[in-house]
């Protein structure tokens, strides 16, 4: 299976790649990928400098253009296609229609890979993409349990590419409705869960307090962890009760399911974190490499190291791991 890698900058794909990447993905630093924030992302320069690098390396650069233009901005999304073929990324992920329309058309060779934000679960959904646009690739949201995986790679006309590691979102991916509700930004359409400029920190008599918008969205104490506020993430009191009323902190760790994965036939491994740092990128992709490998050698015997584990618990939100909808018994 081939180890997918994040690059918000040039360091964490440099990272990336030095540690096993067989491909890195990155977006432009516009709301044309869905990881717009201030600081992240490539410039032209940087991009053809993070190109040059990786294929020095033999490894891939996959570019994402995963958000959702509207009519008034559609140019941006028709510049950073033309910017992609003009680079010579080795693959495009795409999720919305106009922009895979255009692209198959004027860049016919530019392989194109359904992101995540398209939200297909099913063989249905990827064969109409594969029909209608030609993708190579679809990476699953993450919904489905091992079991449903199974039934899509069977049946889909297209290699299929999973997460392997990283946060988790009580939302299905491009359906998110919670912070544009708070701020009036989707982060379908603007790139971002939380932009920063709706992003406050204050300290109070009460603790450390963020909002969103002027929305409450947690209270730390003193020495207390925090994380970037996020709706799904924050602590609400409900019932007189003040917790995680609906999702906890926590990240998806499929370390212990990698021969299944494998047997399924599962092409690709994800790891999600383009707002991480390149110490985070480089860590991870360390673990995923010398797992999969491993895995590879000898998927009969293959089980976890206990460092591995504890090397992701350590950068997993709320320290914390889980094989989240993967694993459903009872299916």
């Amino acid at each position: 299976m081939e180890l997918v890698c994040p690059a918000g900058n040039l360091q964490s794909l440099k990272a990336a790649v030095d540690n096993g990447a067989n491909a890195v993905y990155f977006g432009l630093r516009d709301d044309t990928n869905a990881r717009h924030f201030a600081g992240l992302n490539f410039t032209a320069k940087t991009a053809h400098d993070g190109l040059r690098y990786a294929h020095d390396h033999g490894v891939r650069v996959f570019m994402a253009i995963n958000t959702y233009p509207q009519p008034s901005n559609w140019s941006r999304w028709q510049a950073a296609v033309e910017q992609a073929a003009g680079l010579g990324v080795d693959a495009l992920i795409c999720a919305d229609i106009g922009v895979m329309d255009f692209t198959a058309n004027q860049f016919p060779e530019l392989p194109l890979h359904l992101s995540v934000q398209g939200s297909a679960t099913n063989d249905q959904a990827i064969r109409f993409y594969h029909r209608h646009f030609g993708i190579r690739r679809v990476v699953l949201p993450r919904v489905l349990s091992v079991r449903q995986v199974e039934q899509v790679v069977q049946n889909s006309p297209v290699a299929i590419e999973v997460f392997g590691f990283g946060s988790l979102c009580v939302m299905v991916e491009g359906r998110c409705l919670l912070s544009s509700y708070a701020t009036g930004c989707s982060p379908n359409t603007y790139g971002a869960c939380s932009p920063a400029k709706d992003v406050v920190w204050q300290d109070t008599a009460e603790g450390l307090e963020t909002r969103l918008n002027h929305v409450l969205i947690d209270r730390y104490a003193e020495g207390e962890n925090t994380g970037y506020p996020t709706l799904c993430k924050g602590r609400f009191e409900v019932a007189g009760k003040t917790g995680y009323a609906i999702e906890e902190p926590v990240s998806l760790n499929t370390l212990g399911i990698l021969p299944q994965l494998q047997s399924i036939g599962v092409s690709a491994i994800k790891i999600e974190g383009r707002q991480r740092s390149p110490a985070y990128v480089g860590r991870v992709t360390r673990v995923l490499r010398a797992a999969l490998d491993a895995c590879t050698r000898d998927p009969q015997h293959y089980q976890p190291e206990p460092d591995w584990m504890a090397a992701l618990a350590a950068v997993s939100e709320g320290a914390q791991t889980t094989l989240g909808a993967y694993d459903r018994p009872w299916q």
